[in-house]
Order: structure tokens, then sequence, then C-alpha cells
């Protein structure tokens, strides 16, 4: 009896346990709808609070309820669609003392920890990349559902100078605020 048929059972059997196994993980994948979702930044100009959204960016959830510490997420920010209502002021921002867009397209958050928190909420650990500079972060995260899908929200406190943003005569904290609140909300379909 030859080994061949054996060896090209084994090969089934070990690719349909693959196939099993990787099927329920991609299948917890959420879909984001992208038109309900959103991504601002909140700081304060000369003390007056301003918001600006992004407009482009990815989210990828993997969230289970029942077992928290087993979610992941991750965000990618599409620096260049930050939009502050007036064209002049997108092409100052995305300047090198600013967020230094052409160098730095992207800002990205990758979760570390996802654990049950006060009132309801999650507890969110994880890694925040602007411009460069990474840095440990974490955040209340409040998870709803509606319908078939999910909402997840949450506000992320930061400083804008621990990431470079605001060089040279912008770090003066006088005119631009330090603190800037990374506000999100990601609406899932599924």
């Amino acid at each position: 009896m030859s080994s061949r048929p054996l060896l090209h059972r084994a090969a089934i059997v070990s690719t349909a346990a693959v196939l099993a196994f990787a099927l329920p993980a991609i299948a917890a994948a959420l879909k984001t709808d992208a038109a309900k979702s959103s991504v601002s930044a909140v700081f304060k100009q000369m003390n007056v609070p301003v918001e600006a959204k992004f407009k482009k960016f990815n989210a990828q959830i993997d969230f289970n309820s029942a077992k928290p510490e087993a979610s992941k997420a991750s965000v990618e920010i599409d620096v260049p669609s930050f939009d502050l209502g007036d064209a002049e002021y997108n092409r100052e921002v995305q300047k090198k003392e600013w967020f230094n867009g052409a160098q730095f397209p992207k800002a990205s958050f990758v979760s570390t920890a996802v654990k049950p928190g006060a009132g309801g909420k999650f507890d969110v650990v994880g890694k925040l990349t602007i411009k460069g500079k990474t840095a440990d972060v974490n955040f209340p995260l409040t998870v709803k559902k509606e319908g078939a899908g999910q909402i997840f929200e949450g506000t992320l406190p930061i400083k804008r100078l621990a990431y470079n943003v605001g060089e040279g005569e912008w770090k003066d904290t006088s005119m631009v605020a330090d603190e800037v609140l990374i506000k999100f909300r990601v609406v899932t379909a599924q």
C-alpha cells in the first residue's frame, strides 16, 4: 500500500481542521459602516473649542462581549483627510510643524487589552501612533447593540505635544491648547 493516498488524506484532514478553526475567527471580524462612523479631534484654539473630522479611516474590530479579553481593534486614520472646514487651514495643518502629512500620512491605534470596566463600559489599552511617535494609551469604551450591528463609542484624551503636533512657535499652548480629545463612533453592520 502506497503512503501517497494516506499523505493526501492527511493533508485534506489537516487543511479542513485549519479552515474549521480559521473561519470562526474570520466570521468574528465586524464590518464597519463608514457612512455612519466618525473620528474627530476636539481642541481649543484661543480657548474656543474646535472640532474637526478625519474624513477617511479604517477600523478593524473583532469584539466578543462574553470574552472581552479576546477582543481586538485596530484603526488606521488617513491624516491628509483631516478637515477643519477651510481649505487654507487644511493645507496648514498638513505642514511639517503640525501633522507633516506628506511624511506621516497615517496615524494608527492598535489595542493590546480590552477588559470589563465600570458602569458597563470596557477599558481599552493600546498603542497610538501619530507623526511617527508611539505611546501607550487607555480609554473607556461604550458598546451598544443597534439592530444586527453594534456601536462603539469613546473619547481618547491626548497631549498633542507628546506627538510633536505643533512644532516650533506652535509649541506655545496659549494659541492652541496641548489637550486634544479624539472622539470616535464606529458603527458595525453585523
